[in-house]
């Protein structure tokens, strides 16, 4: 392991275009998986957070290590640093959006009982439990509301199939951390079929 080190801090004294590419795109993944380590964690995935928190902190002294050993003599290697800092945040919170961890609780509000029930049964035929709530709206008229517990991953699916039905409807999404009982497994078990 300490020849390892030994080579890769001569690599990175080499002054190459190689040596910053690798500071910019090893700091662009360590960037990366701390932003994924903090959204497992949120979500109570525990375990795989500290399994990326190893990976990013030996990347994360690998390379800090050495711009900060050098970066006086070598202010470009900071400059590729920071740049991956910044991009790397980006791309982590683009990473988790696309591979959408967890849990979502999207309400539905709609202005008719027809709307609300032909809104649950396709929800429903889809495999996504729902519950249905009459509500009151601004002027005292009735509205009725629609809520759903989802992976994120199937938020888009049953945000489509709302809109498919009632394009005015008032859809919000949030973020929910945990679900005990309900129709969140049959939901999935339907969809490995």
């Amino acid at each position: 392991m300490t020849a390892f080190f030994e080579a890769f801090s001569t690599f990175l004294a080499t002054g190459t275009i190689w040596v910053y590419l690798v500071i910019f795109f090893g700091k662009i993944v360590e960037v990366s998986l701390g932003t994924l380590r903090i959204v497992l964690i949120n979500r109570g995935e525990r375990l795989i957070g500290s399994l990326i928190a190893l990976i990013e902190i030996s990347l994360w002294l690998i390379i800090a290590g050495n711009v900060l050993s050098d970066y006086q003599s070598d202010p470009f290697k900071m400059l590729a640093y920071a740049l991956a800092y910044a991009l790397g945040n980006y791309v982590g919170s683009w990473l988790e959006e696309r591979l959408a961890f967890g849990l979502c609780s999207m309400q539905t509000v709609v202005m008719d009982r027809e709307t609300s029930d032909a809104i649950s049964e396709a929800l429903r035929q889809n495999g996504f439990g729902v519950t249905e709530l009459a509500a009151q709206g601004r002027d005292d008229e009735t509205r009725f509301m629609l809520i759903s517990t989802l992976r994120r991953k199937l938020a888009d699916e049953a945000i489509a199939l709302v809109q498919g039905i009632a394009p005015n409807a008032v859809i919000t999404v949030s973020d929910v951390k945990s679900q005990r009982s309900g129709y969140l497994r049959n939901a999935t078990a339907r969809r490995k079929r």
